[in-house]
């Protein structure tokens, strides 16, 4: 591939200063399907939280292909007996380039929730990975690009990170550069976990230079070195504590409900779940569907329930977080079978009955971990050591520092209402459910097999269920006392509290006016 090394333009990115484009990527970035990630957040509804984080897919796929290119060029120099070629280069940042073309309105929005309510009969579930190769394909034909077909299909496979997907003699190790399966550690993490961090507001400190330049290959898989195990062990903490602090915000979370529940309401009259198998309409399917869904309701009544939806958004009439509760990951499978909207629902009329029905309520259920469900991370990364640069090994309890935790997952569990007035209510009702689930003498979860000495005594967590109903020197399990309120509260936005004191005010000066002589 001619030109590999060419520099064609340079553009300025506020996280790696200046991003050096050649001509063969250019090529890809001047398309209508790449500038297309241009109006689709990269936070998706995380903005309507942090004004700041208005970035795009668009500047999150030029980092990615950035990095990419710098990790796979290190390689390169630091050991050339890998026979890495420009050509492999090339095709790792382009992969880097175009890992996200199937990104849907608002993100993950689209993939991880709208998609399978709208298309619950798929034989597998739908993924942006799936629509990002499509869209690949696509951007080559429509585009008229030359590329080998070899190339095309090694850059689905690296996008995909699934090293079955092309040739067998492809480099095993450069799957482990985008879309790392292995232990997760990859240059699109890398990326957005530094700019996310940094577009809120809250930039984190990840060395990347350092993790980047530490990056060996040995045994066909990018190893590390083992001064670099605390430094890694903060990148998979970082994961967990964005997904805490910001991916699953409360109020990010309704949005995303919202969203959700609008794009339904406009489906019979739009077909927007299917356009995920038309590359061409999904070329021009972005955020802006809101704004098109609300400027055709202007003259289509059909879509005036979604439209209404959007304006709660826009006027911040949200969907309201009624409770939480932080659940262990053994535990959230129970949990998700007995915590449902009719469960609730049931609770709270056998209290006080109400117009209260199901679809008021949705219980959300968000997992948080480091990056491999409830696994140590670090027990899947090798490391290698000055000493001997090409063994490596997992690193062992002791080969880092010991402050680590003993839990690498949780679920957060959200109770949300749809309707305001409910909000006591739907309260209640939750923690009924949780009361009554407490009460059960048979439902018990199994302490795990002991590991330690027989005279080690383990914490039970036979009791884990048994104080659900939040009794004084009850587990984790019982009511959350920071977020109890008295029956019959009703939330209200800023907004709506100004827009009542105004009309309020109104009342009184024509009332006065009414009584002067």
């Amino acid at each position: 591939m001619p030109g590999v090394n060419r520099v064609l333009r340079i553009i300025k990115d506020p996280i790696h200063d200046l991003i050096e484009v050649g001509p063969r990527l250019s090529v890809f970035l001047d398309t209508r399907q790449f500038q297309r990630l241009r109006n689709i957040k990269q936070l998706g509804t995380s903005y309507y939280v942090w004004p700041g984080a208005s970035h795009n897919r668009y500047e999150h796929c030029l980092g990615v292909a950035h990095l990419a290119r710098t990790l796979a060029t290190n390689l390169q120099t630091k050991q050339p007996d890998l026979g890495i070629t420009d050509r492999d280069i090339e095709c790792v940042e382009l992969a880097g380039l175009c890992h996200d073309l199937g990104h849907g309105p608002w993100s993950h929005v689209w993939d991880s929730m709208f998609i399978p309510t709208a298309l619950p009969d798929l034989e597998t579930p739908w993924k942006h990975e799936q629509g990002s190769e499509m869209m690949f394909d696509y951007l080559v034909s429509h585009n008229n690009i030359e590329i080998e077909d070899a190339d095309t299909k090694f850059v689905k496979a690296l996008i995909a990170g699934e090293p079955a997907k092309c040739d067998p003699s492809e480099k095993e190790f450069l799957f482990d550069i985008v879309a790392n399966k292995r232990n997760g550690l990859d240059v699109d993490k890398f990326d957005y976990f530094v700019r996310d961090s940094h577009m809120i507001g809250e930039p984190i400190k990840i060395n990347l230079t350092r993790l980047l330049k530490s990056a060996r290959v040995i045994d066909g898989q990018i190893c590390y070195d083992i001064k670099d195990a605390n430094n890694i062990y903060e990148v998979y903490n970082t994961r967990f504590r964005l997904h805490k602090q910001i991916y699953n915000h409360k109020t990010a979370k309704a949005i995303e409900y919202m969203i959700i529940d609008a794009l339904l309401l406009a489906e019979p009259y739009l077909n927007i779940a299917s356009r995920v198998f038309d590359p061409n309409a999904f070329t021009y399917l972005t955020d802006d569907i809101m704004t098109q869904i609300e400027y055709g309701a202007l003259s289509n009544p059909d879509l005036a329930p979604a439209a209404a939806v959007f304006d709660r958004i826009r006027t911040r009439d949200l969907y309201k977080s009624v409770d939480y509760k932080t659940v262990d990951w053994a535990d959230h499978k129970f949990f998700e079978a007995e915590v449902t909207p009719a469960k609730i629902v049931r609770e709270a009329h056998s209290d006080t009955p109400s117009g209260l029905t199901p679809d008021d309520v949705i219980v959300s259920f968000s997992p948080m971990h480091y990056g491999l469900l409830d696994e140590n991370p670090l027990r899947h990364v090798k490391f290698y050591s000055k000493a001997r640069p090409d063994v490596c090994a997992i690193a062992q309890p002791g080969d880092y520092s010991s402050l680590v935790p003993s839990v690498f997952g949780e679920v957060l569990l959200r109770v949300y209402t749809k309707k305001a007035e409910y909000y006591s209510d739907v309260q209640a009702g939750y923690r009924a459910l949780l009361s009554k689930i407490a009460g059960r003498p048979s439902i018990t979860v199994p302490t795990p097999p002991a590991t330690e000495a027989p005279s080690t005594p383990r914490p039970s967590r036979n009791s884990s269920l048994a104080a659900l109903d939040g009794s004084p020197g009850g587990s984790k399990y019982g009511d959350n006392q920071f977020t109890t309120v008295e029956r019959g509260y009703i939330p209200t936005s800023p907004a709506k509290q100004l827009k009542r004191k105004a009309r309020s005010t109104e009342s009184e000066g024509s009332s006065k006016k009414k009584k002067t002589p």
